[in-house]
Formats: structure tokens, sequence, C-alpha cells
């Protein structure tokens, strides 16, 4: 019994064996397949301390905010979503694609309906959002940008996640090399510039570890509130001190928001008018008192951060521009 049990075991193994070797002569595609799909397994780490594994380049991925999706297409790729815009797309090239809303509001019946493989958030913001993002069986990637550092570590990992590594570390040497000329024309002697972010009656100083101060001191201006400190709610941010700004004197008042930047400034200037002290600033008496432009300051910029600080620079030194 034993003996006729072995010789049925070993015949269904020389059978199977047999369909086997068949089976890899004669049809490559799926081994083919599955090799290829091997070789583009990608697991990245997103700014949450978050290892993503995807089997796929993605194609079809959604941005909450113009700084990512700026870097995706300076990447090469394309996106099926966009952030919601009073105006055109900051990518021309995105300006058919479809308003998803933004890290602050997510619209996730138009995320659903576009199917994507990945949609980029912010960290911590969009946090609360993975639960609904995996539950349509999409990835959400989390990242974030304070400094202009942050900006680059993105492009790293968005050329990680659609295998251009290459074009990656081009796009940091570009920033990298420009932030190294606007260097060699910056004075030692730095202007004096309060970088105020407003909404209508609503004002708050930037501080270094907002990706504007950031931009402003790497463009070689001196942030008057970098002692200040941060809000509880906004630790980028400090309480707008008449008193302290009066006392800091700044040559330049910078002003930025995320739209609406003609009735910012507006409201900006009327509490400037009904405060007298503010008359004695410099920048009030030399009419220095500049709009940034929104798609630059009231959002991240992504590979634009050049512009950026070249705004900046003329603003401050004209004469080496």
């Amino acid at each position: 019994m034993k003996s006729s049990l072995l010789w049925s075991s070993a015949l269904l193994l020389f059978v199977m064996t047999g369909c086997s070797s068949a089976a890899s002569t004669n049809v490559t595609t799926p081994s083919a397949n599955a090799a290829t799909a091997q070789q583009a397994s990608i697991t990245i780490t997103d700014f949450a301390k978050r290892q993503i594994a995807l089997t796929q380049i993605p194609q079809r991925i959604i941005a909450l905010s113009n700084g990512d999706m700026d870097i995706i297409y300076a990447l090469g790729g394309t996106v099926v979503g966009r952030p919601n815009s009073n105006g055109p797309a900051v990518v021309s090239a995105a300006e058919q694609v479809e308003q998803i809303g933004s890290t602050h509001e997510v619209d996730l019946e138009k995320i659903t309906f576009l199917q994507p493989d990945v949609v980029l958030g912010n960290y911590p913001m969009n946090e609360k959002d993975i639960p609904a993002i995996e539950g349509i069986g999409s990835k959400l990637i989390l990242t974030g940008a304070n400094s202009i550092q942050d900006i680059q570590t993105q492009i790293t990992l968005f050329g990680q996640l659609l295998q251009q590594e290459t074009k990656a570390k081009q796009l940091n040497k570009q920033i990298q090399d420009h932030i190294h000329t606007l260097n060699s024309t910056t004075s030692t002697a730095k202007p004096n510039v309060l970088l105020v972010y407003g909404a209508p009656g609503t004002y708050m100083a930037a501080l270094p570890n907002s990706l504007s101060g950031n931009i402003l001191e790497v463009a070689g201006g001196h942030n008057i509130a970098a002692n200040l400190p941060g809000l509880q709610n906004f630790p980028q941010y400090a309480q707008l001190n008449t008193e302290q700004v009066v006392q800091a004197n700044p040559d330049y008042i910078m002003i930025m928001t995320h739209g609406n930047t003609d009735e910012v400034k507006a409201g900006f200037l009327k509490e400037m008018q009904n405060n007298p002290a503010w008359n004695s600033i410099k920048a009030v008496q030399n009419n220095q008192v500049e709009v940034l432009p929104s798609t630059l300051f009231g959002t991240n910029p992504g590979t634009k951060v050049t512009d950026a600080l070249d705004l900046i620079h003329q603003i401050l030194y004209p004469e080496r521009s």
C-alpha cells in the first residue's frame, strides 16, 4: 500500500513538473509581467514617517496643493485632480484638470469619482483624512513645506514616487545654485522687514520657521519678528504687536495672503491709518509696503521657490538685481 502510494505521488509530481515546464516554455508573458511589477515596486517614507508601498509608478495622481502639483509636473508627471482656484491654474498644463477641493477642505466625492492611485496631502493637516482616502482604495502621501529645504525634500520624495530620481536631483541642484548666486549679491547689513500674513480683519507676523520667513532670510532680509513667540495653533506665526513693530522700525513691510490681495492690503493700510504710530516707521514713510503675489507666497510655490526668492531679493536690493 505504501509502495503504491509512493508511486502515485511520484507520478503526480512528475506530471505537475512537466506541465509547469511546458507552461514556462510556451507562455513567457506572465513571468515577464511579474518581473516588471517586482522591478517597479516602490516604497517611500512620507513626512509623517509612514512607509507607503506601491506596486507600480502611479498613473492617476491628485494634488491637494499647488506646490505638490508644480513639483509633479516639473518631474514630468501629470495629475487628474488639482486644488480649487479662483483664477488660472498655477501650472498651465493642468488648466482643464478637475478641481477637487484643497488641503483645508477635501472633496471626497470628487476624489472617489477620479479613482486616484495616490493623493498628495499636507502633513499634519490631512492626517485625519487617511482612513477616508484609504477607504476608497487610494494611498495618501503626506508632505509639507516650512522651509526651502522641505521643498527640496518633497522634490526628492516625489522623484522616488515617479522613479525620476535623476530629474529630482537636477531640480534640487538648480535651487541650490540659485541660492548660491543670490548669496553672492546679498549685503551683510540686511534690510529690516516685517512680513505679514493677512486675511480680512486678521494679521500675523511670519516667523523664520515658516516657509515665507525662510524665503525672506535666504533672499537677504532680516525678519524683525524673529524673536517673537509663535502662536499656539500657528507656531510659524506671531501676534502682530504694533509697539514692537514701531520699535524695530522696518525698512519694508511685505503682506501676503491666500487671496483677495487688494482687500487685505486696503484693510491693513486702514489699520495703520487708525494708529498714528505706524507713520513713524520708515517703510510707511518711504512707501515701501508691498503686497506679495499669492501664487508664490500664499501657498507653497514648489519649484517656483526660485521666483519667490528673486522677487524678495529684487525688492530689497534693486541696485543689485
